[in-house]
This record gives C-alpha cells, sequence and structure tokens, in this order.
C-alpha cells in the first residue's frame, strides 16, 4: 500500500525560539550534574539560546514533579526535562521513588498538556548510572525539542493567538 497521500508530521529538532525549563534532583550529584551539563549541551546544538534555558535544582527525585508543576504553570516553557539518578539500595524505597517520580512526571505531562522529558535514571548501580548519563542527557533533550515543536505544530492557531 503507498502511503504518498497519507500526511506526515515529521520530526522536527530545530530549538531556535523555544524556552526549556530543567528540573535537576541533587541526590547522587556526580550523575545528575553529568546528565544536566549533557543535556544543555545538546540544547544549544539543536538551537536553543543559552538565555532560554532554565535549571532548577530539588533535593531528589520525589520532588521533581512539583517543581515541574510549578514551572508549567508559569506559563514559560515549550517543553520541560526532569534529570536524577535513582540507584537501587538495600530497601524498598528504591522502588518507590523510581514508579512515583515517573508517575508524577507523566501525571504533570498529561494534565497541563507540556512536553515533558524523563531522564530519571533508575540503575541497579553507580556503574550502570555514569554509562548512561551522556547519552541519556543528549536524549532528552532531542526530546524536549523535538515534542515542543511537534506541540506547538498541532496547537490549533486560535489557541496560540489567546496565550
Amino acid at each position: 500500500m503507498p502511503l504518498s497521500n497519507i500526511d506526515r508530521i515529521e520530526a522536527d529538532l530545530t530549538g531556535q525560539d523555544l524556552c526549556i525549563g530543567i528540573v535537576q534532583a541533587r541526590f547522587n550529584p556526580e550523575h545528575c550534574e553529568a546528565l544536566t551539563v549533557a543535556c544543555v549541551k545538546e540544547l544549544i546544538a539543536l538551537g536553543v539560546a543559552e538565555e532560554d534555558i532554565v535549571i532548577t535544582t530539588v533535593p531528589g527525585a520525589l520532588e521533581v514533579p512539583l517543581a515541574l508543576q510549578k514551572l508549567t504553570e508559569s506559563g514559560e516553557f515549550d517543553a520541560l526535562i526532569a534529570l536524577g539518578a535513582v540507584i537501587r539500595g538495600e530497601t524498598y524505597h528504591f522502588e518507590l521513588v523510581s514508579n512515583e517520580s515517573g508517575a508524577g512526571v507523566t501525571r504533570i505531562s498529561l494534565d497541563y498538556g507540556i512536553p515533558i522529558a524523563n531522564g530519571i535514571l533508575t540503575c541497579e548501580t553507580d556503574a550502570q548510572a555514569q554509562a548512561r548519563v551522556i547519552e541519556k542527557g543528549r536524549d532528552c533533550a532531542r526530546t524536549a525539542v523535538e515534542m515542543a515543536n511537534l506541540s506547538i505544530g498541532l496547537t490549533p492557531d486560535d489557541e496560540v493567538e489567546e496565550e
């Protein structure tokens, strides 16, 4: 079946004129800082201006969703990025933090209709986290830009004018 008559919306990784907010957890700081550095470098490489990137830090992954919510409510951002690292310990706390932070990030995105790239790593060991931080940071930047452009492109013109 030929697909030539079907409209397609292609990925747009142009970051120019986008405003991106990042919420970074401070727990496991070496991993979180590396995620943020890789993410910001990629955002800039995609054309997002430094002055259009805002970084907010919070104590840990469980606090990320509330900060995302507050940034969303400001109306200043085209997309948000959640960054953190949860490393398995010897208790159930790992599952609680992993599950609840992930659910909170998703809920904010869906409730407020804003793209959020979830870069909260959930790893068994520090070595696993360290092996993933650079690519995950970059991936979150690309995801945020692509989804911001998709969201803007799919927003009816009358809604854009009202803002």
